[in-house]
C-alpha cells in the first residue's frame, strides 16, 4: 500500500503540475495537502472513484480583470485583479484579498485551495475563495487607494454576493481599503447587505475581527498545551510580522503568560530578551498602524532591543514559535535551527509561512505543530460570525465573540487532533486537518452527483 500510495501521489502531481505550470506557490500547497490525502483517499475508494481530489484541485471558476486607476498627479496606471472562486461545496466562496505586488494567480490559488479545507474545519457553511490584485498600497495617498478601491470594485461587483461570494481584507487590505470596497459596492447595487468582511464596526463589522486570526493562532497552541497537561505561560516565544495577526497574537501571548521577544516586518527583526510588555507593544500598533513605519525605529526608541537588518529571528532560542508574516518565511534549514534550539511547538498566524521540508523536519522531530490552515482559522471564523450577526440585523459584544471564537478554535484543534492521532502521546496536526477540512468537502461533493 505505502508504495502503491507513493506511486498514486506522484502520478496525481506530475498531472497538477502538468495542468498548472509555473504555478509553484500553488504545487507545494496541493504537494502538502496531497501527501496526507492520497493514501487517506486510496482507503476510501468512493472519494477515488469520483475523482474528489482532482476537483478539488481545480477551481470552479477563476476571474481575472484589469484595474484602470488615476493617481493624485494624473497618470493613469493599469493593474491586474482576480478572484479564484476555487469551491462552494459546503457555502458560498469565502475568502480574502490581497493588495501586493507579489500578488499572481499561483499564490492565489494556493490561498484559495487552503481556504477550502480552513473554512471547512470551522463548522461554519463557508466555501473557499481567495483575490487580489498586484497593486501596492504602501506609498500611496488616501485618495489614491480609493480611486484603486473603487475601480476594482467596479467590476468585481458582478461576482460577488452575501449568497455568492463574501471577500475579506488580507495582506494589504485592511480596513481602509474594506470601506472604499464596500463603499462602491453599496453604491452600485443600491444594497446594504453583508457581502464584505472586516466592515467597521459603525456599518456592520463585528467586534474581535481585527484580533481575530492573531487571537485564535494562540487559543491553538494552548490548546495544544492543554492536551498535554501544559500551556502557554512562562514560555519563551518568537513571533514573526507586525501587522495585525503578529500584533495580536503578541497581545493574546502575553495575556496567557508568555514571554515574547521577537517581531520583524520585511526588512529585519527586533529581539527584545526580557519579553515585550503592553505599552511597548501599544508602541509597535502606533508605528506600524497609523505612521506606517519600520520595526528598526522599536530599537532606536527601547535600547534593551537588538535589530538585526535584513534577517528572520528563527535563530533565536524559544519554546514557541508563531510564524505571522508570510508564506515561505521558514526554511527547512531554519526549521531544523529551531528543532536543535529545542522548540516545543510552532503554532502558524501566516499562510503557509513553512516550506515543505521545513514541515517534514517539524514533523519527524514530532514537536506540536499546528498548520496554517488549522491554526489561522480564527480570521475567517470571526469573519463568519459576523455574517451571521450581518444576517440577523444584530451586533453581539466582544465577549460573546471572543467565547465563540474560543470554542471554534478548541472544536478545530479536537477535529485535528482526533483525526491525526498516531499515539497516546503525539498527534500530527497537519494530518488531522487535511483530513477533517477535506471529509466534510468531499461528502458534500459526493451528495451533489457528478458535477
Amino acid at each position: 500500500m505505502l508504495k502503491s500510495g507513493s506511486f498514486e501521489l506522484s502520478s496525481f502531481m506530475e498531472k497538477v503540475i502538468t495542468r498548472n505550470p509555473g504555478e509553484t506557490e500553488f504545487h507545494q500547497a496541493v504537494r502538502e495537502v496531497s501527501e496526507t490525502l492520497v493514501p487517506y483517499t486510496l482507503e476510501h475508494p468512493e472519494y477515488c472513484e469520483a475523482k474528489i481530489l482532482e476537483r478539488l484541485t481545480e477551481p470552479d471558476r477563476v476571474v481575472i480583470f484589469r484595474v484602470v486607476w488615476e493617481d493624485d498627479t494624473g497618470e493613469v496606471h493599469v493593474n491586474r485583479a482576480w478572484r479564484v472562486q476555487f469551491n462552494n461545496s459546503i457555502g458560498p466562496y469565502k475568502g480574502g484579498l490581497r493588495f501586493h505586488p507579489t500578488v499572481n494567480l499561483s499564490v492565489l490559488k494556493f490561498l484559495g485551495f487552503e481556504q477550502v479545507l480552513k473554512n471547512s474545519l470551522t463548522g461554519l457553511p463557508m466555501g473557499g475563495a481567495k483575490g487580489g490584485s498586484n497593486f501596492n498600497p504602501k506609498g500611496k495617498s488616501d485618495r489614491e487607494v480609493m480611486r484603486f478601491c473603487q475601480a476594482m470594485m467596479t467590476e468585481l461587483q458582478q461576482h460577488i454576493g452575501e449568497d455568492t461570494d463574501v471577500p475579506a481584507g488580507d495582506i494589504g487590505v485592511g480596513g481602509r481599503e474594506i470601506s472604499y470596497l464596500f463603499g462602491q459596492y453599496k453604491r452600485m447595487r443600491n444594497r446594504f447587505t453583508g457581502v464584505m468582511t472586516g466592515k467597521g464596526l459603525s456599518y456592520g463589522g463585528s467586534l474581535i475581527r481585527t484580533e481575530a486570526t492573531g487571537y485564535g493562532c494562540v487559543y491553538f497552541c494552548e490548546n495544544m498545551f492543554n492536551r498535554l497537561g501544559d500551556s502557554m505561560r512562562d514560555k519563551t516565544v518568537c513571533v514573526s510580522g507586525s501587522g495585525n495577526v503578529a500584533i495580536y497574537a503578541v497581545e493574546k501571548a502575553i495575556e496567557l503568560g508568555g514571554k515574547v521577544v521577537t517581531m520583524s516586518d520585511s526588512s529585519g527583526f527586533i529581539h527584545e530578551p526580557d519579553g515585550f510588555d503592553y505599552e511597548q507593544l501599544k508602541f509597535i500598533k502606533n508605528l506600524k498602524e497609523v505612521h506606517r513605519g519600520r520595526i528598526s525605529e522599536y530599537a532606536d526608541k527601547f535600547p534593551t532591543a537588538s535589530y538585526y537588518a535584513g534577517e528572520r529571528p528563527w535563530h533565536v532560542p524559544c519554546d514557541v514559535v508563531l510564524p505571522c508574516a508570510t508564506q515561505n518565511e521558514i526554511t527547512g534549514d531554519e526549521a531544523k535551527t529551531l528543532v536543535h534550539n529545542g522548540v516545543k511547538a510552532v503554532s502558524e498566524g501566516a499562510n503557509m509561512p513553512t516550506e515543505l521540508d521545513g514541515v517534514h523536519r517539524f514533523l519527524e522531530a514530532k514537536i506540536l505543530y499546528a498548520p496554517g490552515k488549522a491554526a489561522n482559522a480564527g480570521g475567517v471564523a470571526v469573519s463568519g460570525l459576523e455574517q451571521s450577526q450581518n444576517a440577523l440585523r444584530l451586533s453581539w459584544s466582544r465577549l460573546e465573540v471572543d467565547e465563540r471564537l474560543k470554542k471554534i478554535m478548541k472544536d478545530i484543534h479536537d477535529k485535528c487532533y482526533w483525526a491525526g492521532r498516531e499515539s497516546e502521546t503525539y498527534s500530527n496536526y497537519v494530518k488531522g486537518a487535511n483530513i477533517a477540512g477535506f471529509v466534510k468537502v468531499a461528502d458534500a461533493m459526493l451528495a451533489y452527483g457528478i458535477v
